[in-house]
């Protein structure tokens, strides 16, 4: 997933940062409310639908201020990410079939980010609940913590200067999110694993442990279980749904899918979502998008285990490996064919890049050398995204590429598929063109603007992409907390590394690599200095370092960047190189030494940060959907 952090607006991004080098367009206090609001009683009509769900009552107190809140959601603070519009093109040119089937997709995914927030926090919905009845009363307060609450998709996010944000006093986040029982530490966790193994509840043990459970307490042992069974109700709900837009669509490829994703939906089984995940993977020329995302990036609690050797050991003689647990997202989208069809033109340098990564004989890749690639690619105009893709907490999901390597399609012989959002990475307006522009100039040496070009930054995304079907994909979870930094930094050494060697066959021309280069090093600079739970940023630290101590780029006293353009590819090749040998150890201890021995924030990038946050305010960003919101409306 592409989650890279952008210069100025610090968005990075989540899916692999999203990259938002704008503020967008932005909405006034009262439009925001009532957005919000709107989708409130939407994601509520949705809710209804599970027929056993509780009805909390607990109150909370609000944690920001008035005034804080009124400033997090104004115009200059708060940006906007507009997805389609009822009167799009896009939308109003698709066959009858596909826009009934839409509406569908679209309560599929809403329904999924309900399931989505219990899995984040303990508290979401309760807290939802108590704003819905403040706002009834005519609390102000709770009309914009609710901007704020709809925006992030729960009560405890982060923004885009690495600030935890905490909706509600007394609540934070914690390592297990909403997946483990609130009160549970990690010492009483390790002691409990340690305590069942020694009684012999062996498999009880694996199902805590993988990546689909929901875990909780059952006297003083803990019981896992499948997400599936947990919200039995909700996954009807949405399967129901799917089979609704199987019955109406369009396309018999994309139909199969949809009915082979609802039977997942119904059955706690692994083995149908890989089937499902393997027809997914396979598709490329469907009118609609419709995805699951499932991917563990935010789960700390599990990872924990990973680091406590002698649990690892009593672990190995049952051959159980933790993996941090799902969290759940929804995309729904129409396939831009235009933008589909430049994507795909990288398709064919595929073997060539697995031939040319690092240490190729020691390792199978998704990829190979010298048979079809097993990837498809889309660009997709978005209708609504959902759960874990549509937070916006410090960024929001640029693309991503799935399934990732623990799911169980890739050992069927499922390959990937990459999907592109057009609508978060485009720059629409003049304002938000104005603004970039106020960003390179503070930041960027000016001779080097006229490399600058915000496609280039699309360009490099596709290599990303690309770059997690290549190199290692076995054992990663041995890297326990740093698996995703190293994961993501290796995807952007592929993007750089390969420049040179995709310049001399013709995919780019020699004035496109100075571009990508350079674009990608400008937007490489941070507003802060992200905490280690922050995956994408973290990674971005670790280049700006290596990078400045190769002499790769320069920052001068005053916080202004020059890019050592001749020097930026063999750079990359070079920590390509140290991270792939990192990913092949898959060796806890070497993979922490090598994030910690990078991860360094020098006086250099705070310059620069203290000059990002004079030019951009942006601190909060939300998601409008208003075809979606309308679908959702739809008989």
């Amino acid at each position: 997933m592409e989650m890279k952090p952008v210069s100025g607006t610090n968005i990075p991004i989540r899916g692999n940062v999203a990259v938002d080098k704008s503020t967008g367009q932005q909405q006034t206090r009262v439009s925001n409310d009532e957005q919000s609001a709107k989708i409130t009683e939407e994601l509520n009509k949705m809710s209804e639908l599970n027929k056993s769900m509780v009805t909390y009552q607990k109150d909370y107190e609000f944690n920001l201020s008035y005034d804080e809140l009124a400033k997090r959601i104004s115009k200059e603070y708060m940006t906007t990410k507009k997805m389609l519009a009822p009167d799009a093109e896009e939308y109003t040119s698709l066959a009858e079939g596909d826009k009934k089937a839409l509406k569908h997709l679209v309560k599929a995914a809403y329904i999924l980010e309900g399931i989505n927030l219990k899995l984040d926090n303990h508290h979401n919905l309760a807290f939802r609940e108590f704003l819905n009845r403040e706002i009834a009363k005519d609390n102000e307060d709770a009309k914009l913590t609710s901007v704020l609450f709809e925006a992030q998709k729960g009560i405890c996010a982060i923004d885009t200067e690495s600030n935890k944000i905490n909706l509600a006093k007394g609540i934070t986040e914690k390592l297990g999110k909403g997946l483990y029982p609130e009160d549970l530490s990690v010492e009483e966790f390790h002691s409990i694993i340690k305590k069942m193994i020694e009684q012999g509840k062996i498999d009880e043990v694996r199902t805590i442990l993988n990546q689909r459970s929901v875990v909780e307490r059952d006297g003083d042992i803990l019981k896992g279980t499948d997400y599936i069974d947990k919200y039995k109700t909700e996954f009807e709900a949405m399967a129901a749904e799917l089979e609704k837009a199987a019955k109406v669509s369009t396309n018999s490829d994309f139909n199969e899918f949809l009915m082979l994703q609802a039977k997942a939906l119904r059955t706690a089984d692994p083995m149908l979502d890989a089937y499902a995940d393997k027809k997914w993977a396979e598709l490329q020329d469907t009118p609609l998008e419709f995805t699951i995302t499932r991917e563990n990036y935010s789960d700390e609690m599990t990872q924990t285990v990973i680091e406590n050797k002698e649990l690892m050991e009593l672990l190995a003689k049952y051959d159980i490996k933790p993996v941090s647990k799902d969290m759940l997202g929804g995309r729904v989208g129409i396939v831009n064919k235009k933008g589909t069809e430049a994507i795909l033109k990288v398709k064919e340098y595929l073997p060539l890049m697995a031939k040319n990564m690092p240490f190729n004989n020691e390792y199978e890749q998704n990829i190979s050398p010298d048979k079809d690639s097993k990837q498809t690619m889309v660009d997709v105009d978005l209708v609504a995204v959902t759960g874990d893709v549509g937070e916006y907490r410090g960024g929001i999901t640029l693309a991503e590429n799935l399934p990732n390597d623990d799911k169980l399609s890739l050992t069927i012989g499922g390959g990937r598929r990459n999907v592109y959002h057009r609508q978060i990475r485009l720059i629409t307006s003049d304002d938000a063109r104005q603004k970039l522009q106020r960003r390179l100039d503070a930041t960027l040496n000016k001779e080097q603007h006229k490399y600058y070009n915000d496609e280039a930054d699309h360009w490099f995304t596709v290599g990303h992409e690309n770059g997690h079907s290549l190199g290692p994909n076995k054992n990663r979870e041995a890297l326990g907390k740093y698996q995703s930094i190293i994961e993501e930094n290796k995807a952007d050494m592929v993007s750089l590394a390969m420049l040179d060697i995709l310049t001399e066959k013709g995919l780019y021309t020699p004035e496109q690599r100075k571009q990508i280069i350079v674009t990608f090093a400008a937007d490489n600079m941070l507003k802060s200095k992200p905490t280690l739970s922050q995956a994408h940023r973290v990674r971005t630290v670790m280049q700006n370092y290596y990078f400045l101590k190769h002499g790769a780029i320069e920052i001068s006293k005053d916080g202004v960047l020059t890019v050592n353009i001749d020097k930026m590819v063999p750079t990359a090749c070079k920590m390509l190189e140290e991270i792939v040998r990192v990913q092949i150890d898959a060796d806890f201890d070497k993979g922490e030494k090598y994030v910690l021995d990078n991860f360094v924030w020098t006086d250099e990038m705070e310059t620069v940060a203290q000059k990002l946050k004079e030019v951009s305010k942006t601190l909060n960003g939300r998601v409008e959907a208003p075809l979606a919101m309308e679908l959702l409306e739809a008989e």
